[in-house]
């Protein structure tokens, strides 16, 4: 009797390495959300970024488990804080 073969099938999401420099360089002046590495999220404007990766962030909101938890203006985040960065497309900016 043949063997039954049963396809399975896996979406599996690749992570593309990517150099983070000219990534950085890309986001300035755009909407960004900085997670850091306790929880709490600050999304704003990445100003500017230094040679450490330090992130300066205008008009900043600062988020703690989902929910709203003020206005901070211009904050600056040591690098070593920082989980992950990533851009807000234009649809989630200012939600």
């Amino acid at each position: 009797m043949p063997a039954r073969v049963v396809a399975h099938h896996c979406v599996v999401m690749s992570m593309v390495p990517v150099n983070p420099k000219p990534f950085l360089n890309d986001l300035t002046g755009k909407p960004i959300i900085a997670k850091l590495k306790w929880g709490m999220e600050y999304k704003g404007y990445l100003v500017s970024v230094d040679s450490y990766m330090n992130l300066q962030l205008a008009s900043t909101e600062e988020w703690i488990d989902g929910q709203f938890s003020g206005n901070l203006g211009e904050v600056l985040i040591r690098c070593n804080n920082v989980l992950y960065l990533r851009g807000v497309p234009e649809e989630e900016d200012g939600a």
